[in-house]
C-alpha cells in the first residue's frame, strides 16, 4: 500500500482490480519485515499452536486464505496443520503472481518470505515442515483460485481461514465491508478456526500510480462484526509504538477465534 488517497464511498466494482500491481505491493511492503508484520504473525502462530494443539484439524483439513494478494505469509501460518491450502483471490494481476509464485517445479520463491518462516519455526509444528517452499510448489497442496469474497461461494469447506487487510481495503462502501466479512465466515465450517487482520481508520491506497479504496472501519466495526459471525474470539490493536506503514491510517487490528455455528433455519 502505497501512498493513500482517499476514495470514500466508492464501491468494489468502481476499481480496476486486474490494474493491481503485485511486485509493486510486494516490494513496498514485505521485502523487508516490519515491526508490524512480525507482531501479526508472532500473534496467529501463537493462537493456531496453541488452539490446535489443544483440540486438532483433521488429518485432510483444507484451509483457504481469502484475498491473498502478494502476500504468502497467512498461507504459511496455516501450512503444518492443513492437507491442502486455496489461496483465494479476485484480481487476475494478483492470481497470475501466486501462480508464478506457487506453481512452479521449482517456485520463484522469493527470499523475502524467509524472514517470515523463521518467526513462525520457533514453534513446535512449524519446525516440523522441513520445505514449505516443495508444499507451496505440490498443486495437491495448495491451489490458487480465482474468486471473489463479495460473491458467496465454496460455502461451509473450510476447516480454517484467514483473510488479511481485505474486508477494509476492497471497497470504500461499509455495507461491502459487511459482506465481505459475513461471506468469509460463510466459506468456514462452524468452529473453523481463522485470523484476519484490518486496518484501522484507513482513507484509501495507492498501488504504484493506481489508487484504490478502504472502508473507514475503527474497533468497534469489527467487534461488531465478529460478535455476530465468530466465537471465542479475540481482537489485538497493534502496538502503537510500530513506525506507520503510511500516513493515512490509524492503526492495525489482529482478530482470531472460531467461527460462530450457523443457525439452522426452520
Amino acid at each position: 500500500m502505497i501512498n493513500g488517497q482517499g476514495h470514500d464511498g466508492h464501491g468494489n466494482r468502481d476499481y480496476p482490480w486486474d490494474e493491481f500491481n503485485p511486485d509493486e505491493y510486494f516490494k513496498f511492503n514485505y521485502v523487508k519485515l516490519r515491526d508490524d508484520d512480525q507482531e501479526i504473525v508472532e500473534i496467529v502462530r501463537d493462537f493456531l499452536t496453541r488452539k490446535l494443539a489443544s483440540k486438532p484439524l483433521p488429518a485432510n483439513a483444507r484451509g483457504i486464505d481469502v484475498g491473498t494478494g502478494a502476500n504468502l505469509y497467512p498461507a504459511l501460518t496455516m501450512l503444518p496443520f492443513c492437507e491442502h491450502v486455496t489461496l483465494y483471490e479476485h484480481s487476475q494481476a494478483n492470481v497470475n503472481w501466486l501462480r508464478h509464485q506457487t506453481e512452479h517445479g521449482v517456485p520463484s520463491w522469493d527470499e523475502a518470505w524467509d524472514q517470515f518462516w523463521k518467526l513462525l519455526v520457533k514453534c513446535e509444528p512449524y519446525r516440523d515442515v522441513s520445505n514449505p517452499v516443495k508444499l507451496l510448489s505440490d498443486p495437491d497442496r495448495v491451489a490458487v483460485v480465482k474468486g471473489d469474497v463479495l460473491a458467496a461461494s465454496k460455502l461451509g469447506q473450510f476447516d480454517i481461514g484467514t483473510m488479511f487487510f481485505v474486508a477494509e481495503s476492497i471497497t470504500g462502501e461499509h455495507s461491502e465491508f459487511a459482506e465481505a466479512m459475513a461471506n468469509f465466515f460463510a466459506m468456514l465450517k462452524p468452529d473453523a478456526p481463522f485470523a484476519m487482520a484490518f486496518m484501522e481508520h484507513s482513507k484509501g491506497y495507492q498501488v504504484g500510480i493506481q489508487p484504490f479504496p478502504a472502508t473507514d472501519i475503527g474497533e468497534r466495526d469489527v467487534w461488531d462484526c465478529l460478535r455476530e459471525h465468530a466465537s471465542d474470539f479475540s481482537l489485538h490493536r497493534l502496538s502503537a509504538e510500530h513506525k506507520p506503514l503510511r500516513e493515512d491510517y490509524d492503526g492495525m487490528f489482529v482478530a482470531h477465534g472460531r467461527c460462530k455455528p450457523r443457525e439452522k433455519s426452520h
